[in-house]
């Protein structure tokens, strides 16, 4: 469970988001996101010590990374980070940008065929690029789909974040336990369930990514196992526009065992990462261990 962060830090932190987000929602969606990107990038970002966080990540994950390059890749991740938050505060501007965009990659058929069969599917992803561009997509394609989402720590900003969550075409589950209920019902039904899979889990599997121990989920590996689900990556991939997405289903990831279908989650989600390394939210404690904390 996430453990809720209440005080002055965290509400100024929510006072300084929810600025950000509401004020520029008066400017049009192509000139709102660059300016979203440039306040989370130079004003938000900073204040609240996000910049640190990908420091202290990149040291570890890449440390040979030039420092030259090390500063811009903070400000490059923050301006994502902002757009993405700006592209989720859209609501119909957002959904309306993405009305062209279309399913591809080589995993699209799996995908079809499953949905085709009644078979229930999770489709795997983690916080890069714009993963509500893939739940978009998906619910767009004609796919009943609902999304596993964790409470953000900020409670004061968790509400809003909620609001939006919630508000979004297709199905919201919260990581409860009230959720966790709801969330494998629409498996059984033969639904599609959207999940990131890239943060943290102390009661997880000590896997690899980017090279270290990275403390790793389980558990849905082993409900796709149980509830023979499809068990597919999907990824929502920004353009060099800023704008616009390439939304890319991958191969399904073959049933084995749980730690194994992990490894390769890992594997290919850092592939994806290194291809586009400033679309990935490098501000999780992902490879923090339970005894460092």
């Amino acid at each position: 469970m996430v453990q809720e962060k209440r005080g002055i830090g965290p509400y100024l932190t929510h006072v300084a988001l929810s600025a950000v987000l509401n004020l520029p929602r008066i400017l049009p969606y192509h000139w709102r996101l660059p300016a979203v990107g440039w306040l989370a990038a130079h004003v938000v970002g900073p204040i609240a010590g996000y910049d640190k966080r990908i420091r202290n990540n990149l040291a570890l994950a890449c440390p040979d990374m030039p420092s030259a390059e090390v500063d811009q890749m903070v400000g490059a991740v923050l301006t994502n980070a902002g757009r993405f938050l700006a592209e989720m505060w859209s609501g119909d501007g957002f959904n309306k940008r993405l009305a062209k965009t279309k399913l591809t990659g080589p995993g699209v058929a799996a995908l079809e065929k499953a949905r085709a069969d009644g078979r229930p599917t999770i489709a795997i992803s983690g916080h890069f690029g714009n993963y509500d561009a893939a739940r978009a997509v998906t619910i767009r394609s004609g796919y009943d789909a609902g999304a596993l989402y964790r409470p953000m720590s900020n409670a004061y900003f968790n509400e809003s974040y909620k609001s939006r969550m919630e508000g979004f075409d297709g199905k919201a589950f919260e990581q409860s336990r009230r959720g966790m209920a709801e969330m494998v019902k629409h498996l059984r039904n033969g639904g599609l369930l959207a999940i990131l899979l890239d943060q943290r889990e102390d009661q997880g599997a000590k896997l690899s990514f980017f090279g270290q121990p990275a403390m790793t989920t389980l558990a849905v590996a082993e409900m796709a196992l149980k509830y023979d689900t499809l068990f597919i990556p999907v990824f929502g991939i920004r353009r060099e526009n800023g704008l616009d997405f390439d939304v890319v289903v991958e191969e399904p990831i073959a049933h084995s065992d749980a730690a194994t279908m992990m490894q390769e989650f890992n594997d290919r989600l850092e592939a994806r990462v290194r291809k586009n390394m400033d679309q990935f939210l490098w501000i999780h404690n992902r490879w923090q261990l339970p005894d460092t904390d």
